[in-house]
């Protein structure tokens, strides 16, 4: 079973990056090739039958299987990162975070009018960087077709967060 084989991959590293937090790190998982392509496979499977005009990955890890997804579906990547990170013309969102806040933005022409839009990070915790990604896809006028996470820590709610954008929220594993 696939969350099996995830639980047993993913690497728990204890007061990263600060005291009592258990960190969630994926870097074991991609060097499993073939567990990399199931992962793909199953948020494929969870997304069959659905229109998805495009996958949206977040800074950096939403990068990894994101790409790869959008591959697998035949649709563009978009990319959402950390403010001046990209060089072309650029729409901002800024949010905060428990001290201080952050910005994400992402290129003008990356998502036409009516798009549908699945959002993909490695990880949905307090889902404040996956609601600024939601507001930079209302911001060009796209839709959210759904969030898929390969982790979701629970007991952070931030599910709750991003129901307001849509119902469909897929994670393979929950902590």
């Amino acid at each position: 079973m696939l969350a099996e084989r995830l639980i047993h991959t993913i690497r728990e590293v204890p007061d990263f990056p600060k005291k009592g937090i258990n960190f969630k790190d994926i870097t074991p998982i991609l060097q499993d090739p073939k567990l990399c392509l199931d992962i793909v496979d199953a948020f494929s499977s969870r997304f069959s039958g659905e229109k998805i005009d495009a996958i949206l990955g977040v800074e950096s890890r939403g990068f990894l299987f994101g790409m790869m997804l959008a591959q697998k579906l035949d649709v563009p990547f978009i990319t959402v990162r950390k403010k001046g990170k990209l060089p072309y013309k650029t729409i901002t969102y800024s949010y905060d975070l428990e001290y201080g806040f952050a910005e994400v933005e992402m290129h003008v022409d990356t998502i036409q009018k009516d798009w549908n839009v699945l959002i993909h990070d490695d990880l949905l915790a307090t889902g404040g960087t996956a609601v600024a990604a939601s507001e930079l896809v209302k911001m060009q006028k796209g839709n959210i077709a759904g969030f898929a996470f390969v982790i979701e820590l629970s007991f952070l709610n931030g599910a709750e967060k991003l129901k307001s954008y849509s119902d469909n929220i897929v994670n393979l594993i929950s902590y």
